[in-house]
């Protein structure tokens, strides 16, 4: 008696040949991913290590000039400052139309809201116009750092999207060298050549009321209220904000 030798169909020979090169495709396109997040990865931590070394020598550099400013019985003046932070405070009543755009320009919407704003002329004109309506101030590096990563939030398709993959900066920021959180901080800091697209790129910063309240919102900071300029003082209130 002979055994016949069973027929495998065409189709079902073609089709598993189809299956196992789109397995074998997937999984290589897995690993090519893989590695190029390791890649990412290894480079965002070097780039953290350098921007660590620069802000070391710029801080030491600054303590060296105050020293030496000092020893020759000068004074010492650091260069005028590049970047503020800009906190919504009032509310939109009694706002001007001219008032009412400047906020729209500054993306400040809400109570509460805080951006970072470069410093040049006509961005010093606007921020005069709205003076009762904000407070301002020089923000540290470490209060730049602690509100992108406490607070930071990206636009990503008109969509508020968080910051905890670096994947998410990557993608819209990538075509301007900033991969990781740490480019950000440094891009924002320094105000480098792609500040604007960075900026941009960060939604709004929705603060808390402060840790004991506002001071009198009708009187200016100099006089013991709330709204104006704040200079170096600007740190306290985020961190009261936080």
């Amino acid at each position: 008696m002979f055994c016949r030798a069973r027929v495998i169909p065409e189709n079902i020979v073609k089709k598993t040949a189809r299956a196992a090169k789109q397995l074998a495709a997937h999984k290589a396109a897995r690993e090519a991913v893989k590695k190029e997040r390791a890649a990412k990865r290894a480079q965002a931590a070097k780039n953290a290590e350098k921007y660590a070394a620069e802000y070391t020598a710029a801080d030491e550099a600054l303590v060296k000039a105050k020293r030496d400013a000092r020893a020759a019985g000068n004074f010492f003046v650091e260069g005028q400052a590049k970047l503020a932070f800009v906190i919504r405070i009032r509310g939109i009543n009694k706002l001007s139309p001219k008032q009412k755009k400047i906020m729209q320009l500054l993306r400040l919407r809400q109570i509460n809201n805080g951006v970072l704003v470069k410093l040049n002329k006509a961005t010093w004109n606007m921020i005069r116009r709205v003076d009762p309506l904000v407070t301002y101030g020089f923000p540290s590096r470490q209060t730049i750092s602690k509100l992108v990563y406490a607070r930071g939030y990206g636009k990503v398709n008109r969509q508020r999207i968080p910051l905890q993959d670096n994947s998410v900066i990557d993608n819209e920021l990538g075509k301007h060298g900033i991969s990781c959180v740490e480019d950000l901080i440094h891009e924002l800091w320094t105000v480098g050549p792609h500040f604007k697209q960075a900026n941009n790129f960060l939604w709004p910063f929705k603060l808390s009321n402060p840790l004991g309240g506002f001071e009198k919102k009708r009187h200016p900071f100099m006089n013991g209220g709330a709204w104006g300029p704040r200079e170096e003082k600007i740190n306290q209130l985020i961190n009261r904000m936080m």
